[in-house]
């Protein structure tokens, strides 16, 4: 795709969605472990859950189930019983759950001040909204692309608002490559030690452990992503 349309088309799903997971609301509790999001990119039940982690500020070892992806989407079923997404992990309570307004009341419950902000709380209307905002980028994050797995999951800093971030998250979903998302939306109490790290507040910025490599731009990274681990890697 033209790189003008790809962000163009990028930033209506985000608008589409009233720019819901800019900014950090609430905080309550911090999780000593890690959630785990079973999801794609393309599932706009997933991009509900998406959103709250992004309000939450909380991290998330994210495994992509595109369909057809012959990975982890057979791990769900396992677990579950059925391939039904997004599918969420709390290993701090040992709680698995498929739905997405389930897992929404769950997170904000647990890791927040209890109150679901509105742009995730009018049911069938907030459904809607994510699916309409995801017709601007039909099909993308949503189909298996065959490639080489990586050894190790890569680590992702992102917000789920930024229209760049959603292109290489979308990218990792294809190539059903494992991260370990890092939330830094706007008032993020992450951000400090993100810029330590990085040098400058900028995302998406991804690492990769299995080959030292880290990097901003999105273009660049998706680059990357397709000549490392794509089908001709």
């Amino acid at each position: 795709m033209n790189r003008v349309l790809d962000i163009a088309s990028s930033f209506f799903v985000t608008a589409g969605r009233f720019v819901h997971g800019f900014a950090v609301g609430q905080l309550g509790a911090r999780p000593e472990l890690p959630l785990q999001l079973y999801e794609f990119e393309g599932c706009p039940y997933c991009r509900k859950v998406r959103e709250a982690l992004s309000v939450l500020d909380l991290d998330a070892d994210v495994f992509p189930c595109p369909k057809n992806g012959p990975r982890f989407r057979e791990e769900v079923k396992r677990r579950g019983g059925k391939a039904q997404f997004p599918f969420l992990v709390d290993p701090n309570a040992s709680i698995e759950m498929y739905e997405s307004d389930a897992i929404v009341q769950y997170l904000f419950e647990r890791y927040g001040d209890g109150n679901v902000p509105l742009p995730l709380a009018l049911g069938a209307l907030t459904d809607l909204s994510a699916q309409l905002a995801g017709l601007w980028r039909p099909g993308f994050g949503v189909f298996f692309e065959r490639g080489v797995p990586p050894e190790k999951p890569l680590e992702l800093w992102s917000f789920e608002a930024s229209p760049f971030c959603r292109i290489v998250r979308e990218k990792l979903c294809t190539l059903e490559i494992p991260y370990r998302l890092h939330n830094v939306a706007r008032s993020s109490p992450g951000r400090d030690a993100f810029v330590r790290r990085s040098g400058k507040m900028m995302v998406p910025y991804l690492v990769d452990p299995n080959t030292g490599r880290s990097m901003f731009e999105s273009a660049d990274i998706v680059r990357y992503l397709a000549e490392t681990y794509g089908a001709r890697a």
